[in-house]
């Protein structure tokens, strides 16, 4: 890799955390550059075109879109983390298009003031969780020994829950030892706790009770466990 890479992020966004483990994973070396979504910098504007986190800039050429970068690490660096087989690596993008759609559901889930609503985008949520649990084989990863990019990009869809599970159970990971093995196995990669920053936990918080939604109503269960409560 002769170009410099900056990673542009956003202290929570998911899909910067999959390009964090991404490149963590094949040892490269990158800076980051933390901005704040609510007040983006004008040079911003000029290299993403949809104003959202991630953007990965290789020397000066921004690329944007999560999938598009991780397909370019896969081309351009070493230690792939897609299968050789072209069946298998196709498999493995589909599942990658599922964690998307787990992600959408967690936006709702934490952003809906409607409490049926929330029931059934948590019922909604455990029920991806099920197909996902006749997926996976004995671990610890998605395909076993190997560590890969689903793993990469499910792990920010698991890391929500270590602070939903502080406010409350709502059911998500009933019945589902597989996956919650490998939720606790991605927990413990380095990769994917160095993803994020200390206080992501704290962030997560203050951005839920910003949002005011069904998930944060037991506030004062919340605040016992997390500290600093605004």
């Amino acid at each position: 890799m002769t170009h410099s890479l900056t990673l542009v992020s956003h202290a929570l966004c998911p899909y910067v955390q999959r390009i964090a483990i991404a490149l963590a994973e094949k040892q490269v070396a990158h800076d980051r550059l933390t901005i704040d979504l609510s007040q983006k910098p004008k040079w911003f504007h000029q290299i993403s075109p949809l104003g959202r986190t991630p953007v990965l800039k290789v020397g000066q050429a921004p690329l944007f879109e999560s999938a598009a970068i991780l397909e370019y690490l896969e081309e351009v660096l070493p230690h792939p983390l897609l299968p050789a087989d072209p069946v298998e690596r196709a498999r493995h993008r589909a599942w990658i298009g599922f964690s998307s759609e787990c992600l959408n559901d967690i936006a709702g889930l934490y952003s809906t003031t409607d409490t049926e609503r929330f029931a059934h985008l948590a019922a909604g949520l455990n029920a991806r969780f099920r197909i996902l649990e006749t997926q996976l084989g004995d671990g610890p990863w998605f395909a076993g020994q190997m560590f890969g990019l689903v793993d990469a990009v499910f792990a920010p869809v698991f890391r929500y829950f270590d602070v939903f599970d502080m406010i409350g159970d709502f059911g998500v990971f009933d019945g589902l030892a597989k996956v919650s093995a490998w939720r606790r196995s991605l927990a413990a990669r380095p990769s994917v706790r160095d993803a994020v920053a200390p206080d992501y936990p704290q962030a997560l918080f203050d951005f839920l009770i910003r949002k005011g939604g069904v998930l944060i109503r037991n506030l004062p269960m919340a605040c016992a466990i997390v500290t600093n409560c605004a």
